[in-house]
């Protein structure tokens, strides 16, 4: 029995740094827009947020953006998936999603890409800390802003409850007032 022969030396190939770069550059772009959009919807509801200050409309408006930003990954996964279809180095695209989503997410997956875009398991992982590290900051805005509010309702909801007496606890009434 013959033992097994080495694996050929691994060479990263102009191609695949290409390729690598504008995957990542798509990726960024698509998640610019969407983080775009996802503030622009927030800023739809920013009006009705600032004259009702409701609690609950406030927690459904990041619901609905921390979807938002959860759909815009998983768009920009497709886009790493249909590559890797495309260039033949997954053999379905039910393969190919489930992979870039463990790579975009830093799990990563029993797969491996072919030897010549061994590169580009590193490099969808990049797009995807990129990516949350974008999504982090917006959420993090819009969480800051409903936290903010919600302190300044409290605020004024005590303000309101304290009752202030007209006089100091164990003061006498100010007799000149009554001559």
């Amino acid at each position: 029995m013959n033992p097994p022969l080495p694996e050929p030396n691994y060479v990263i190939s102009l191609e695949e740094l290409c390729w690598g770069i504008m995957l990542v550059a798509i990726t960024m772009v698509i998640h610019g827009f969407g983080m775009i959009l996802t503030l622009r919807v927030n800023s739809v509801f920013k009006p009705r947020l600032e004259r009702t200050n409701s609690f609950i409309l406030g927690v459904s408006v990041l619901i609905l953006a921390s979807w938002m930003i959860i759909l815009v990954h998983l768009f920009e996964v497709a886009v790493w998936a249909v590559f890797f279809v495309w260039k033949g180095a997954m053999v379905n695209s039910s393969i190919a999603y489930y992979f870039s989503l463990n790579e975009y997410t830093t799990v990563g997956s029993n797969y491996n890409l072919p030897q010549h875009w061994r590169l580009l398991e590193g490099m969808i992982a990049t797009a995807g800390l990129l990516g949350f590290a974008w999504s982090t900051g917006v959420l993090l805005t819009l969480a800051q802003d409903f936290q903010e509010r919600q302190m300044l309702v409290l605020k004024q909801r005590h303000d309101r409850h304290q009752i202030k007496p007209a006089h100091p606890p164990n003061a006498a009434p100010d007799k000149s007032a009554h001559q």
